[in-house]
Formats: C-alpha cells, sequence, structure tokens
C-alpha cells in the first residue's frame, strides 16, 4: 500500500471486496438492487480519493476533522446496509431450501423477491439514505478544499526544515552514556575492510538527531576521522541528492553534476584512503538498490570509515547496521525537567515563581521522558507569566496547541503518516485502552482479528501469523515499546497514545475515561469500539 494511505482505506477495501466477492453476488442473483449497489461503489470511490488529504488536513482543520468524522460514519452505515442486505438474502435463500424438497433441485424463484418484504423494502430505503449522504459529504469538498489524492501523497503535510550537524550542547540533558557508547562503537577497530555501519533507533521526538549531533561534534570522532559528513536524507531517499549532499559537504563547493555516474566517480576520487564518518539522519527505507549505488563509491574509503544511521523504525535499522542497534529510551524525570526548565525559565530566577514551577513539574510528567515534547512545551511557555496560562497548556492534549508551536505533533503525524492503511486503523483501535496498559501480542491479534482488521493471508499462513505480523511492524515503527516491567508486554507512549484518540475521534471511547471526565450522560451515538477496563 502507498505511503499515507489514510486510515479508512483498509476499511473502504473491504467494502469493495464484499461488493464483488462471487458469494455476494450469487445471493445477490435476481435482486432489484443492482443499480443501487453500483451508485454506492461509484460514491465510494469519490469518497476515497478524498480521503487521503482530508486524513493530513484533519490536524489543523477543525472542519475537515469534522469532515472526516462524517464520512466515517456513513461509510460504517453502509457496512451495516452490506451486513443487512446479505442476511436478508441469505434468509430468502434458507426458506426456498426449505420449501423445496430433498430431491429437488434448488430454485432461485423459489426466493421471495426482497422488494415485497418489509425489511428489503427497509434495506432499499438505507441504501439510498446512504447514498445521498455519501454525495453530500462528498459535495463539500471544495468548500474545505479537498484534493482528489489517489497516489498517496498528500498536500496537508508541512514541508521540514533538513537537519544540520549543528547543536546547542547546554540544552542537551541525560545523553552522556548514550553519547560515549555511540562514540566507543565508531572509533572501534572493524574486523574487516567493511564499513561499519551504527544505527540509533527510537521513536518521534526522542533525541536520535541530537545524539547524532553531539556525536558528529565531539573532539573524539573529529580527530579520529579525516572527513565528517551529515545528511538529512529524510522520508524521500533520492541517491542522486544524497551523493550531491555528501560532494557538497566535502568540497564545500555546489555542483552542477545530475549524472549519476559521474558523480559516483566524483565522490570515489574525493574519499579514496580517507577514513570519513558519514551521518544518514532520518532514514525511513529499508536498505534497497539505491542505498547499494550509494555504498559502492563509499567502499573506496580508508579501514575504519563508520557510518551513522539515525531512524524510528527498527526493521530499516536491521537492513542497514552492521552491529546491534543503539535503541534510544526517554530521559529520566529528572533530565527531562532540567530540559524544560532550561527553556521556560531562560534568564528568568524560578526562586521567583513558585507556582509556574508546580504546574511545569506537572507538564514534565505529562512528557514521559520526550525531550523534543518538553523542549517545545518550555519554549511555548518562555512567554507566558500568568499561572492560568500555564494551567491552560497543561490541560490541553498535544494536538490542540497552536499548529505553528507545536513541532511534536508534527513529528508524531510523520510516524502515522507513513503507516499503511491496515496498520492505521489497528493503531487506531488502541485508543479504547487505558493510559499504561501492558499489551499482550496475542490477545491484541485476537481483537483485531474480530473486528475485521487482519487481511486474509495468501498461501498457508494462519490469519493469527499475519496478525502478528502487523503487531510487529508496529512495534518496529516505534507505537509500542517493550514493558520494563514484563518483558512479554508492550506499552504504548502517552503522547502515541493522545495521537491514536485523535485519529479514532468518536468511533472509539473507553467508558471509564468518559465517566472520570463527567461525561456519564453523552451518548455515544457513532461509536463503534469501547472498553471498560
Amino acid at each position: 500500500m502507498a505511503v499515507g494511505e489514510a486510515f479508512l482505506s483498509a476499511f473502504l477495501q473491504v467494502l469493495f471486496d464484499r461488493l464483488a466477492s462471487r458469494d455476494f453476488i450469487d445471493l445477490l442473483r435476481y435482486r432489484k438492487f443492482d443499480d443501487l449497489l453500483e451508485k454506492l461503489k461509484i460514491t465510494l470511490l469519490t469518497v476515497t480519493a478524498l480521503l487521503n488529504d482530508a486524513e493530513e488536513k484533519q490536524f489543523h482543520s477543525p472542519a475537515v476533522e469534522k469532515w472526516l468524522h462524517m464520512a466515517k460514519d456513513a461509510l460504517y452505515d453502509a457496512e451495516d446496509i452490506l451486513d443487512e442486505l446479505a442476511t436478508e438474502t441469505l434468509r430468502c435463500k434458507l426458506e426456498a431450501d426449505s420449501k423445496a424438497g430433498p430431491n429437488q433441485v434448488w430454485n432461485w424463484n423459489l426466493i421471495s423477491t426482497p422488494c415485497n418484504t418489509p425489511s428489503s423494502r427497509g434495506i432499499e430505503s438505507k441504501l439510498k439514505k446512504v447514498i445521498d449522504k455519501l454525495e453530500l459529504i462528498v459535495n463539500y469538498k471544495d468548500v474545505l478544499g479537498l484534493k482528489d489524492n489517489i497516489g498517496g501523497c498528500s498536500s496537508g503535510l508541512k514541508q521540514r526544515l533538513p537537519t544540520t550537524s549543528l547543536v546547542d550542547e547546554t540544552c542537551v540533558y541525560g545523553r552522556g552514556h548514550d553519547k560515549d557508547l555511540i562514540i566507543e562503537m565508531l572509533l572501534r577497530d572493524a574486523p574487516s575492510n567493511k564499513i561499519g555501519v551504527v544505527p540509533i533507533v527510537g521513536m518521534a521526538g526522542i533525541g536520535k538527531t541530537t545524539l547524532a549531533q553531539i556525536v558528529y561534534n565531539d573532539d573524539r570522532v573529529k580527530n579520529h576521522f579525516h572527513l565528517i559528513i551529515w545528511v538529512c536524507v529524510s522520508d524521500q531517499f533520492d541517491v542522486v541528492e544524497v551523493t550531491k549532499t555528501i560532494l557538497r559537504s566535502i568540497t564545500l563547493k555546489d555542483t552542477d553534476l545530475n549524472d549519476l555516474i559521474l558523480l559516483q566517480v566524483c565522490l570515489k576520487e574525493n574519499l579514496v584512503g580517507k577514513r570519513f564518518l558519514l551521518v544518514l539522519d532520518d532514514v525511513w527505507n529499508k536498505r534497497n538498490n539505491d542505498c547499494d549505488l550509494l555504498w559502492s563509491p563509499l567502499k573506496t574509503g580508508a579501514k575504519g570509515s563508520k557510518i551513522l544511521v539515525t531512524t524510528r523504525n527498527r526493521d530499516v535499522a536491521s537492513s542497514m547496521g552492521t552491529v546491534p542497534a543503539h535503541h534510544l529510551r526517554c530521559l529520566s524525570f529528572e533530565d527531562c525537567w532540567l530540559l524544560f526548565k532550561s527553556q521556560a525559565f531562560e534568564n528568568r530566577n524560578i526562586d521567583v515563581y513558585p507556582n509556574l514551577e508546580a504546574i511545569g513539574s506537572k507538564v514534565v510528567e505529562k512528557c514521559e521522558g520526550l525531550p523534543l515534547a518538553a523542549k517545545r512545551l518550555g519554549i511555548l511557555l518562555r512567554s507566558r507569566q500568568e499561572e492560568d496560562e500555564w494551567k491552560d497548556i497543561l490541560n490541553r492534549k498535544i494536538w490542540d496547541l497552536p499548529d505553528d508551536e507545536s513541532d511534536v505533533l508534527q513529528s508524531l503525524r510523520l510516524s502515522y503518516h507513513h503507516l499503511p492503511a491496515h496498520l492505521k486503523q489497528c493503531f487506531a483501535y488502541c485508543s479504547i485502552f487505558p493510559m499504561d496498559y501492558e499489551f499482550d501480542k496475542e490477545t491484541l491479534v485476537l481483537l483485531w482479528m474480530a473486528e475485521g482488521f487482519v487481511q486474509q493471508p495468501k498461501g498457508k499462513k494462519r490469519l493469527e501469523e499475519v496478525g502478528g505480523e502487523y503487531f510487529l511492524e508496529l512495534v518496529s515503527r516505534s507505537f509500542f515499546q517493550e514493558s520494563i516491567n514484563y518483558r512479554s508486554r508492550y506499552v504504548m507512549h502517552g503522547l502515541i497514545r493522545d495521537l491514536s484518540h485523535f485519529v479514532s475521534g468518536e468511533f472509539c471511547f473507553r467508558l471509564g475515561d468518559k465517566l472520570k471526565d463527567g461525561n456519564q450522560n453523552r451518548i455515544f451515538e457513532k461509536a463503534r469500539h469501547s472498553s471498560l477496563l
């Protein structure tokens, strides 16, 4: 599936598969719903084309978020009607079977025409109603500025600036041990002439780039390598652009070359006999042909040359690394507080604001050791001196912060954006579990299977195995982390859980949360998944 496919794409695929399945078509043979079902199919295709754009724009547009919830509600209604239609037709078939004798050939004409039964007339009315609702939803696309987008690439994601090697180390806390471990691996003698690749892996905002920056700028590293090079790869690995960036870093000159062969020859000439460190920051793609093309000229470097890779994905780290990946953990509360304090109370005496210090401590707890969150919230509160303003930020969800002030949300959104559609719905479903819930892989997979989230496997693979692969993929992409209490259990970071709440909207809820919030009288008409844990 394409990168950035909408949450509902997998759900829609199930509807399309249902409409096209031989069993469904056979059941509806001689029925009078053909025109309506064809109209439903066309309307669903129209909605599908808008979903990718809407899913990204919902994060900064309440109107688009509302539109997306309306679309989800209508699509769930369509699924219910198809279920009802199949059930009614199957009931008629069974009635015909009972009327036919044991020695008679089954006859479709024995089935009563659905339009002659009250239940069938009700289904026809519901089908027309849901089609009208979907068409009305589609008509709002121009008002909301939604674009047809089948390819999976959305305009809703803000263009990110590339990272650089520069870092203010006075604002880095709690990474001394990690830094020493990485440097030790980089300076270690290689057992062969093969280039050593050291991966750093961790969830969005945990400080992978910052760790790479402080390693890059360490004197031990500068003295050991003849060349040190920084490249921000990001989510689109372009071997030509990466090669050009490496050349610019070495020669400090721009190049007009665009031919990969000439670029590689030039790079090879500049690397021969030199021990280099190449940092590839923010890598999203597993090692592939493009990576191998890049590797070719790099092999001419001197023995002991190293590549440092940062990535959110364990599978990427495994495919590229020549040593086990360094898994970056969240900061301790103490280090997270120091980072937050350095930003929020910059040029201010913290002792003068005892009330703000107490609120700030709760803000840091909310960050759960994520450095990016602590830093950005600290910067956000730096210009605010009133206690009510700090309480307001404390009580807000991460997506309720001003869009231009929250690159935490932008970073988390990017991880979600890169999930395939079938994993998006599995992730959103996890919002029904309470904070700090410890997930059991087998139990969660069975729940996904029961909800119909796990696609039918090809070949001899069991459905449970496919669901297990889904779970491990979410672990690999840092949506789940191993529990420190039970090695066989997994937890979800609080901000990742908040993200799951946002993308699931009003279709998933946990009754305990609603009761705690004082909303016990609210009717959850649109809820499709719930829990009481």
